[in-house]
Order: C-alpha cells, then structure tokens, then sequence
C-alpha cells in the first residue's frame, strides 16, 4: 500500500470519527498497521483471530464508541459466526475494512478461495459492502460505510483492491 493511501485511509477514518481501531494485521494493509498503531488519536488493538476481533469492535460499539475492524478478506470466514450472532441475533453493528485478497488478477494461487468466498458470504449474512477499486474512491466509501452503519445498526464492509492495495 503506497504512503499516499495509507495517509488516505488514516484520513478518512478520522473523518468518519472512528476512535477504535481493531486489527488482526496482513501482508496487504502492512505498510498501513504501524502508522495507526502510533497514532495517538487511536485505540490500536491487535487480535489473534478475527472473530476476536468484530466482537471487540461490536463492545466498543455497546461502550458509544466508533470501531472498525481491519483484516483480510480470508478473516470474514473466521468472523462469520460472532458476525451473524453480533448483527442478526442482538442488533450490534460492526464496520470492516477489508482486503481483497484472491480479486481477478490475484498473483497467488491461495489467495484465489479468499475471493471466491467472500462475496458470497457477505451476501448470504446481509451485509452491504462497496468494493474500492480506485485510490480516488477511498474517503467516500469509508465516511459512507460509517454513516451507513449508524443508520442500519447493521454490518458493513468496505473491500479495497485494485491501485489501493497495489
């Protein structure tokens, strides 16, 4: 991720009024986990899996803070289960920012199941999402996501891919 998006995304965040930043920390966001890990206007808090993760995320929701959760797309696989409990069961909202790991074009042949099943699960859980292609689409989809999730009280996911994670 070149330091221009990095910047972008840190920005954007802050716009949406995110204080909460849970990770569970990838190759494709990497140059992006140390900056807001330093970032005295953030909560940083690294996790060991990602259903750890949204759950934490959803607490800060239930203390009226603003939380996002920032992983790999595979995580979502993992978070499906607290995901569903979360939002479907309790009404507790969590906002994912996401990778697209396995996207046409992918370069690893692991990568390639991730995309396969992302889409398909986010769809069959509901939960909206807005896949960012182009830097210059970045700040819009994060506010939005983050206006969208106080207005649903419902999951959203923001996936970037194409120049963003380049």
């Amino acid at each position: 991720m070149r330091e221009e998006v990095v910047e972008l995304v840190v920005d954007s965040v802050k716009k949406a009024g995110i204080k909460t930043i849970v990770s569970l920390p990838e190759s494709k966001f990497k140059e992006l986990y140390p900056v807001l890990a330093a970032d005295k206007d953030f909560n940083y808090i690294m996790v060991t899996n990602e259903g750890e993760g949204v759950s934490i995320a959803a607490g800060a929701w239930l203390a009226g803070k603003k939380a996002v959760m920032i992983m790999e797309n595979a995580g979502l696989r993992v978070a499906t289960e607290p995901l569903a409990r979360l939002g479907l069961s309790h009404g507790i909202p969590v906002m994912m920012i996401m990778c697209y790991t396995g996207d046409i074009g992918e370069r690893n042949w692991w990568g390639i199941p991730h995309g396969i099943t992302m889409e398909p699960l986010l769809q069959a859980m509901r939960i909206p999402y807005i896949v960012v292609r182009k830097t210059e689409d970045v700040a819009d989809a994060i506010v939005r996501a983050a206006k969208h999730i106080n207005v649903s009280l419902y999951h959203v996911a923001v996936i970037l891919t194409g120049d963003v994670v380049a």
